[in-house]
């Protein structure tokens, strides 16, 4: 189900509503993509002059979606480099961003990452923060999951961080030693934090390795939020339902407050 035929997805049932930050709310995954171009480019054209085999850039319309999109930082540049053959050792979160390691790239990626972030700034989703809110005054309970170490800055930047009652980002995944998306633990971990059985509870996600983490932890809804044409794709990898819109959702969440 695309955009405008969701409307038989009744959510009234569900009492939270667990988020991604990229690509959903926040308009960040365009810049998140653009920094690990900058990133993979760059070491994969050093790799190909010191080793001559041949150079093959990095692809944000398939490499970016397939490898990365959805996933913690470090974990994006080992699933990545693993798909061309390259396995560097994993290293330390402290890695300098000239490591030779999947941390060490990872923060060097960061560093892309937040000079895109200040020289373009964050933009929003309409459709997503209208229905933040309506969930919010419709005493749903709320939850951002992001794999990214940034997601308290850029709510914060936007004026929505004080909208959601947990948050399992980067950060607490690290702190917590919990695997990253396509593993479920982030949502698992959040709903758990708000006291909701994963049945009781929607997840919303544009990336696979999301979709996928809503599906293997039995969430009552998983919904694909397609931002880039890419609905089959997503219910490939286990959406129930895909939306290019999430205003849709509106009438059903207002029909029935939730428990708060």
């Amino acid at each position: 189900m695309a955009g405008g035929d969701n409307r038989a997805v009744d959510i009234s049932r569900f009492d939270t509503l667990l988020f991604d930050l990229d690509g959903v709310i926040t308009r960040t995954a365009t810049l998140h993509a653009t920094a690990w171009k900058d990133l993979f480019d760059a070491f994969l054209a050093s790799r190909a002059a010191a080793t001559g085999v041949p150079f093959v850039p990095f692809d944000v319309d398939t490499d970016y979606l397939l490898y990365v999109d959805g996933r913690r930082r470090y974990d994006g540049v080992d699933t990545f480099l693993r798909s061309r053959g390259i396995v560097l050792p994993y290293g330390d979160p402290s890695d300098p961003p000239d490591a030779e390691t999947s941390c060490g790239l990872g923060n060097r990626k960061n560093g892309y990452f937040a000079q895109h972030l200040a020289q373009f700034g964050v933009e929003v989703f309409d459709d997503a923060v209208e229905l933040v809110r309506v969930a919010r005054g419709h005493g749903r309970k709320l939850a951002v999951v992001s794999a990214s170490r940034n997601c308290a800055d850029i709510l914060s930047r936007v004026g929505l961080l004080d909208l959601f009652d947990v948050r399992v980002t980067g950060v607490e995944a690290a702190d917590l030693g919990l695997p990253g998306k396509p593993a479920p633990d982030t949502y698992l971990k959040a709903a758990e934090l708000l006291g909701t059985a994963p049945a009781d509870a929607v997840v919303l996600e544009d990336a696979v390795a999301g979709v996928q983490a809503g599906r293997a932890g039995s969430f009552g809804l998983v919904v694909g939020v397609d931002r880039r044409g890419e609905g089959d794709l997503l219910r490939a990898h286990g959406a129930d339902v895909v939306s290019a819109d999430l205003r849709e959702f509106l009438p059903s969440l207002v029909a029935t407050p939730g428990p708060r």
